[in-house]
């Protein structure tokens, strides 16, 4: 199957059948993803160079340091190239939460336990609920940190194919909730609290006693978790799985048989192992002196349990998959599960390259300041424009997409932001936390379409193993009805929220009063 087969079918379809043919058309012609991002380092290198000779500068809003270009094309640059092109790689920031989540999954897989597993639930769930449940689940791995990439996106592109529909859908579908709807949720998680913490410095700008906790969004994310639900659902259903049409290559389904006596015995014991491995984490998480607790604080927002999730997510796979492989007699002898590891590092092959191309990108691109300075003379543009209400709002969210195009990281730019809007939407009577739900919207929404951002070469491999001439353009070409979708339905979902006065989190209203008034 080709990348363009499955929209064959609708090649004579609706405008937006054909503006998305269209785009995937133009984006599967741009080079091959690793020389994609050897162009954006080459380009990054030329441009810190010019903006360096032209004396570009700009004061960062947080420090009040002059920020000057750095030009990389320099003796110090290459020198600096020269010393940090390895430790750029082996310090990139998703390689090793990817190949360390995979290598566990790796021996459950391998094992039959997710089969096993897939089957009982595929059997046994209406399939009318499967792509609201994996849009939800997205949305909620986002507490766990990069759980949903590495596990749920591929997951969920196994189920759809076991129940005879396009992996493709499965897998825009859980990457809607996992990184499109990254900001929202029922509970708090690490984003929250490092959030508020830029948040409560930059509005302590203009008033050194205010406080913004994590919980200063949760009434409003919590809300927008099923907001985004039901339009990742709808767009899925309407949008994406028409476009696709059938699935036609060479991928074979996971079996759906009945279980087996011993493969039913096997899920009873490994179900057992699941409670005690389950039992261990609670004991370490629920009560206030847990071991997987922070031991100073003895918070759970800053602490092992979720700095680590990754690791338990790879002892998990690896001690779920033993039980079930030795019990079900899957596995005979421990060579076989190194076998199952090794074997996953083959598949990620290509991950690997651009990995390394995109890790060169990152680096150059962070040196050189371009980003901050990009960031900076942005933000100074919407501010000169002297907007309020509801079109300042809108005119927010926007700019938080367009930086997140050129800043992946959430809490970078937001550290970038939050000094400049913050305290100037305080001093328009806005409060911190309705500035910083604003953001979180734009920061989330154009994630599923910004090939720069650190998992996209990950989604692509994951596409690659249903459709191997899938590129960028397959991808964005998926994704960007979700990301209009959910930018037009969250936005407007915020303009009702803060018309009707509604608090977005506990104490956390929406308009910022000075002490004393």
């Amino acid at each position: 199957m080709t990348s363009t087969e499955f929209t064959a079918d609708n090649s004579d379809g609706n405008f937006l059948n054909k503006a998305l043919n269209r785009l995937e058309r133009i984006g599967n012609a741009i080079p091959n993803p690793a020389l994609l991002f050897v162009g954006f380092a080459i380009a990054t290198l030329l441009l810190s160079a010019i903006v360096s000779w032209a004396g570009l500068s700009v004061t960062h809003p947080g420090t009040g340091e002059t920020v000057k270009a750095v030009n990389l094309l320099s003796i110090d640059g290459l020198h600096r190239i020269l010393t940090g092109f390895v430790t750029n790689f082996t310090g990139f920031a998703p390689l090793g939460v990817v190949l360390v989540g995979i290598m566990g999954i790796a021996v459950a897989e391998a094992s039959g336990l997710i089969s096993a597993v897939l089957r009982a639930l595929v059997l046994s769930s209406p399939r009318k609920l499967l792509t609201a449940v994996v849009v939800f689940a997205g949305v909620m791995s986002n507490m766990a940190s990069d759980i949903g990439y590495v596990v749920l996106i591929p997951l969920s592109a196994m189920i759809f194919l076991a129940v005879g529909r396009h992996p493709l859908a499965g897998l825009a579908a859980a990457f809607a909730g996992v990184s499109g709807g990254f900001s929202a949720n029922l509970l708090l998680g690490p984003t929250d609290a490092l959030l508020a913490g830029l948040s409560q410095e930059a509005a302590r700008i203009i008033d050194v006693s205010y406080t913004v906790t994590p919980a200063a969004n949760l009434y409003f994310m919590a809300a927008s978790t099923f907001l985004v639900t039901i339009l990742g659902t709808w767009i899925t259903e309407r949008v994406v799985v028409p476009r696709l049409g059938e699935y036609k290559g060479e991928a074979k389904p996971e079996s759906l048989e009945k279980l087996k006596s011993n493969e039913k015995r096997a899920l009873l014991l490994t179900g057992i192992a699941t409670a005690i491995f389950a039992g261990l984490i609670l004991w370490g998480t629920v009560p206030g002196d847990g071991f997987l607790r922070d031991p100073k604080t003895g918070s759970l927002l800053r602490s092992p349990f979720l700095s680590g999730i990754i690791t338990l997510i790879f002892f998990g796979g690896v001690v779920l998959g033993l039980v079930y492989g030795y019990t079900a007699k899957t596995f005979k002898k421990i060579d076989e599960v190194i076998a199952a590891m090794e074997g996953s590092m083959k598949t990620m092959a290509v991950y690997l390259v651009l990995a390394f191309f995109a890790s060169q990108f990152v680096a150059f691109f962070n040196w050189s300041n371009l980003g901050i300075i990009l960031a900076v003379e942005g933000a100074e543009l919407l501010k000169s424009l002297n907007l309020s209400g509801v079109t300042l709002i809108i005119s927010f969210v926007i700019l938080s997409i367009v930086l997140d195009l050129f800043i992946g990281s959430a809490s970078a730019k937001w550290a970038v932001m939050a000094p400049v809007f913050i305290p100037m939407l305080m001093l328009l009577g806005y409060s911190p936390e309705l500035t910083q739900a604003a953001y979180r919207i734009g920061d989330s929404v154009c994630n599923i379409i910004a090939p720069l951002m650190s998992y996209f070469p990950l989604i692509v491999a994951f596409a690659q193993k249903y459709d191997p001439k899938a590129g960028i353009g397959t991808i964005m070409s998926l994704m960007m009805p979700f990301s209009i979708v959910f930018f037009v339905g969250w936005t407007l979902f915020l303009i009702i929220w803060f018309l009707f006065g509604i608090p977005l989190g506990p104490g956390a209203g929406l308009y910022y009063q000075p002490a004393g008034n």
